[in-house]
């Protein structure tokens, strides 16, 4: 016999117990794994959703500006070399390193324009993009996807007297109400929404872009490096990070993220009182035994290790249940919650092997106690209990 049948030995003749103890012990495994896994997909979900209520980095033309005084006199100040960007700018935004974390890139062109005798404000968008990253617009009517069509915020329909299939005529060029914004509380009531090329079109300048939004997933990687990327491919541009509204988004997303590591620590303390515990309680019955093994010559280290090996034993099994098992779990909770969609999960040996190694330290942590106290054992209390 050595370091490692005697253990296996043991476990095998207290069979029950050892399979009850694995078992509450996969348990706990497979709920934590199952909570890290949901956590992440729901933590992605959210952030994919929170990015369809704006976006978090403006890109804007860089303007000069002169202050303008005299006599002591602020005449105030005047803006010179004003630019447009350009749809290849614009574009490049898609060309940085974490390009897979940009979700939306919406250009915008501002123009006044005279509808019906009153001066409107009108936004030309892309309306796949602008639609990403505004997916909570209510419309009367339908979302405008063909040329020459447009949406009326709430406000100025309500002003100009439009409806859904209404026309009119800005700039000499013909648009049709597609559908009418539902009230947002937001600038959007006050504007109409054009196609980008069709309002490009209408006021004579062809390519040209005042400003455009760009929606981020930023959970992966901090917004500062982002934007710092699109500054590198777009070094004549301003590019702002709305940090309010990331630090915001971030909160939400990390809460569920801690809450679920939270519960996860709680279980696996548990789990590491509930296997010291039980070893306790081994160590109490096997008195005559490990008195046995000590005056046979099995030193104290010796004996310390049979029990840290049984527990080590005792723990790989359940980390390789709860592992597959959280898996599996997680799988139908996503399931459950329509999250399948949104986020795919694969397991990685990557996770396995942290999970074993985690499962290991703490099967070794729980069993110090009465493994030193096993070690201590005087050899005498085999005569003792005999």
């Amino acid at each position: 016999m050595n370091l490692l049948t005697l253990p296996a030995r043991t476990l095998r003749r207290k069979l029950a117990r050892t399979l009850l103890l694995t078992m509450v012990f996969a348990l706990g495994i497979c709920s934590v794994v199952a909570l890290n896994y949901v956590s992440t997909a729901v933590g992605d979900s959210m952030e994919k959703k929170l990015t369809a209520y704006g976006a978090n980095i403006l890109l804007q033309p860089r303007v000069e500006t002169l202050s303008v005084g005299y006599g002591g006199f602020s005449l105030g100040s005047v803006a010179f070399d004003a630019k447009h960007l350009t749809a290849e700018q614009v574009a490049r935004v898609r060309s940085i390193e974490l390009k897979e974390r940009i979700a939306a890139v919406a250009p915008k062109f501002m123009a006044l324009a005279k509808v019906a005798g009153r001066s409107v404000a009108m936004i030309g968008v892309d309306w796949p993009e602008e639609l990403m990253i505004k997916s909570y617009w209510g419309f009367e009517g339908r979302p405008a996807d063909a040329p020459g069509e447009v949406l009326a915020g709430a406000k100025a329909a309500q002003a100009l007297g439009l409806r859904p299939g209404d026309s009119f005529e800005a700039n000499g060029t013909r648009f049709t109400v597609a559908g009418v914004l539902t009230p947002s509380g937001s600038e959007d009531d006050n504007v109409v929404f054009a196609g980008l090329a069709d309002l490009q079109a209408a006021f004579g300048q062809p390519g040209a872009i005042h400003f455009a939004e760009v929606a981020a997933l930023c959970s992966g990687c901090p917004i500062d490096e982002i934007v710092a990327q699109i500054q590198q491919v777009l070094p004549e541009v301003d590019i702002v990070a709305m940090q309010k509204v990331v630090k915001s988004r971030m909160y939400t997303i990390h809460f569920v993220q801690h809450l679920a590591l939270i519960v996860s620590v709680i279980l696996l303390v548990t789990a590491c009182f509930m296997i010291a515990l039980s070893l306790l309680a081994s160590v109490n019955e096997r008195k005559h035994e490990i008195g046995v093994l000590r005056s046979l010559g099995y030193s104290r280290a010796a004996v310390f290790s049979i029990f840290s090996v049984e527990a080590l034993i005792i723990g790989m099994a359940a980390g390789l249940i709860g592992y597959f098992g959280g898996f599996g779990v997680s799988l139908k909770v996503m399931d459950m919650l329509d999250l399948a969609k949104e986020s795919s999960l694969s397991m990685e040996p990557l996770h396995l092997a942290a999970t074993l190694g985690g499962v290991a330290l703490v099967s070794c942590l729980s069993s110090v106690i009465p493994a030193w106290k096993a070690a201590n054992t005087e050899p005498s209390q085999a005569l003792v209990m005999l």
